[in-house]
């Protein structure tokens, strides 16, 4: 009976599903699993891309620690891939390779003035505050007012974790650098800019409904945004999570604002035309376009310009996929060519061998349990197609393992992991709280490899 030794890049959800999906999955043939994670540790956006104060979402880390402690997959964390092992070290070791490697950079925002100093992609922020080890540990929290730019989950968690009382971020896994600089922030006013509608929004209303729950914070709606036009109207009656966000803000237009400390502004029908800097070239404003709506769905510029004063921006419109070495990359949409997970290479033709799943097959759109859905469609390929793997010419196990060491890559393993994880909780335990991030990438390698 043949073995299909497979390799996948990148342990987050995408990764870990679709190694659970293929060990379940009806097949002729008997399955060895490597998952090679570039950091110490495993669940990628769960871990580093969630804000703290989930902890339903955090939550999913359960069900994937359960695939990895099946005892039928090794992983291999600290391991990047491109250096530390290559596509050819693949070809000679693997049959076949999946790249579950997510989308981590910021989509951009093509408008004068995005690069002034105090205009940031949110992606960076959310891997400051969820403690990335490969971003400083300061974050630049010196504005009074801040934009945000989106109308995605990311731009709703951006503007919660900024206009949220530190305090009430304690009970949370918040790494310490974290919560001292947030407690340092100086921030009263939180401004949300969407392009289009209220009924029109990207985010879910659990995110909605979080943000109305923050203490001391006013939520600022404007009656102008809410005169619904038939399309509105139309997804209200139509779209249960659009009858709930309606709800949400009509709560909201009946509650007493102004005596918060701190407020949070919801725009729509704002398109971002500028950022606005002063003469030291920082951020003083943000100017913005207000549109109605076209009568099919979207909306169109009204001529009105509006601006409003602020000392720092955040765009959050969107992920965007990093090239991989040796894999053919779309550049206009950050992700890997294919068809259903296939690969696909210049000529259009399908890659012998190497597939893709998660956001950087799809693109960086759908909720977490949409990962598991994509990893079926990759893997019944990648079981089909048992005629075109490669015929690896060092398939045995240790091998890998070997070449890991020749190298002197300190990878970390499961058993690693677990000791990081009992140490963040032991470290959380004292203050009653589930646990206390670790940060430094050597720390994490420290503990994990001890």
């Amino acid at each position: 009976m043949t073995k299909l030794r497979l390799a996948i890049v990148g342990a987050g959800p995408a990764g870990i599903y679709a190694a659970d999906i293929l060990l379940k999955h009806e097949r002729a043939f008997d399955v060895s699993i490597d998952l090679f994670e570039q950091l110490p540790a495993p669940y990628g956006l769960v871990r580093y891309g969630v804000a703290p104060d989930h902890p339903r979402i955090k939550g999913i880390i359960n069900a994937l620690r359960e695939v990895l402690d099946s005892g039928d997959i090794r992983i291999f964390g600290n391991v990047h891939y491109g250096s530390d092992i290559t596509l050819d070290d693949l070809r000679r070791h693997y049959h076949a390779v999946i790249f579950s490697t997510g989308a981590i950079r910021d989509a951009a925002l093509d408008i004068p003035g995005i690069d002034a100093h105090g205009s940031y992609g949110a992606a960076d922020f959310v891997s400051w505050y969820d403690g990335h080890p490969d971003v400083p540990r300061e974050w630049p929290l010196e504005a009074s007012s801040v934009a945000v730019v989106g109308n995605g989950n990311v731009a709703l968690d951006v503007a919660r974790v900024l206009a949220k009382h530190p305090q009430d971020l304690l009970p949370t896994e918040i790494p310490d650098n974290v919560y001292q600089g947030l407690l340092a922030s100086p921030v009263t006013d939180v401004h949300v800019f969407g392009r289009r509608g209220p009924m029109q929004v990207k985010f879910t209303p659990l995110e909605l409904r979080e943000l109305g729950e923050l203490r001391d914070v006013d939520m600022i709606v404007h009656e102008e945004d809410f005169e619904y036009d038939e399309a509105s109207r139309r997804a209200i009656e139509t779209n249960k999570q659009i009858t709930v966000i309606d709800r949400i803000f009509t709560q909201w237009r009946a509650r007493e604002t102004g005596s918060a400390s701190r407020r949070l502004h919801l725009h729509f029908y704002a398109k971002p035309l500028e950022v606005l800097s002063d003469a030291e070239g920082r951020v003083a404003g943000f100017r913005y376009e207000r549109t109605e709506p076209d009568g099919h769905g979207g909306v169109r510029g009204t001529g009105e310009i509006r601006e409003v004063a602020v000392q720092s921006v955040y765009r959050a419109v969107g992920y965007f996929g990093s090239p991989l070495d040796g894999i053919p990359f779309d550049d206009r949409y950050g992700v890997i060519p294919n068809h259903e997970g296939q690969v696909l290479g210049d000529d259009n033709q399908k890659v012998p061998g190497v597939y893709a799943t998660g956001w950087i097959k799809r693109g960086p759109v759908g909720l977490i349990g949409h990962t598991k859905s994509d990893a079926m469609e990759t893997i019944q390929h990648l079981v089909t197609d048992q005629a075109s793997w490669w015929a690896p010419s060092d398939p045995d196990e240790q091998s890998v393992v070997d070449l890991l060491d020749e190298r002197g890559v300190l990878y970390t393993n499961l058993d690693g992991w677990h000791r990081l994880d009992a140490h963040e909780q032991s470290l959380g335990a004292p203050q009653g709280r589930e646990r206390v991030k670790v940060v430094p990438r050597d720390e994490m390698i420290r503990i994990s490899r001890d």
